[in-house]
């Protein structure tokens, strides 16, 4: 792995967000091997993207099944790839799950099937509008006692937690993508509320990132 920082690429299978991956992964897995289930139950990753995380972690929970999903299934025989490199026997095939698109979730199969769900490093990319389908799809998809993890970069009421989350926020904005950049807890919490699902706890992390845990009020 290249311990250089490459240039700022969001796609799911460039050499950036491989790195940002490899980089966060632990600290990631220091907080699932605290809140994950410890009995037997089923996990959902959002956005799960090359499938990098998925299958970092589930080798160290052999007692749950994970599901990896995302909007593009162009990145499903990645996932699939991995999985089957790497043996992890505890993942699903990927699930074809767009959070503005109701109907690729809304089912009585799946309602209420996930002890707990994923989502890493997608908001600094990705529209805050997309918050409203994440949590309502959350509400739909989690049990009773779940919770959902947002793993990310944030503002936190309007504010920058550090310098460098301003710069990088910069950094994003000067792109030229409209809704690239930092977003605002503040703006997931009024989010969750619409659907059930207040924030229980935020976490900080590593290189100034917070894990950010909603369940059900």
């Amino acid at each position: 792995m290249n311990t250089e920082k490459p240039t700022l690429d969001p796609h799911p299978l460039s050499e950036y967000v491989a790195w940002a991956g490899h980089r966060n992964r632990e600290p990631i897995l220091s907080v699932l091997k605290e809140k994950l289930p410890k009995d037997p139950a089923q996990v959902l990753e959002m956005a799960s993207g090359s499938g990098m995380h998925i299958n970092y972690f589930a080798p160290h929970f052999e007692h749950l099944h994970f599901y990896p999903s995302d909007r593009d299934i162009d990145v499903f025989d990645n996932i699939k790839n991995l999985s089957s490199a790497q043996g992890n026997d505890n993942i699903a095939d990927p699930i074809h799950l767009d959070l503005t698109k109701p109907e690729t979730w809304v089912n009585e199969q799946m309602k209420g099937s996930f002890a707990s769900i994923f989502c890493i490093n997608i908001f600094q990319v990705a529209p805050i509008s997309i918050a409203d389908g994440m949590m309502e799809c959350a509400e739909h998809l989690l049990s009773d006692g779940g919770f959902l993890l947002i793993y990310g970069p944030f503002q936190v009421e309007g504010k920058f937690s550090t310098e460098s989350n301003q710069e990088f926020h910069n950094t994003l904005s000067s792109a030229g993508v409209p809704e690239w950049g930092l977003k605002d807890v503040a703006d997931l919490k009024i989010a969750a509320t619409k659907h059930g699902l207040e924030l229980k706890e935020q976490i900080n992390m590593p290189a100034n990132n917070f894990s950010l845990i909603f369940g059900k009020i």
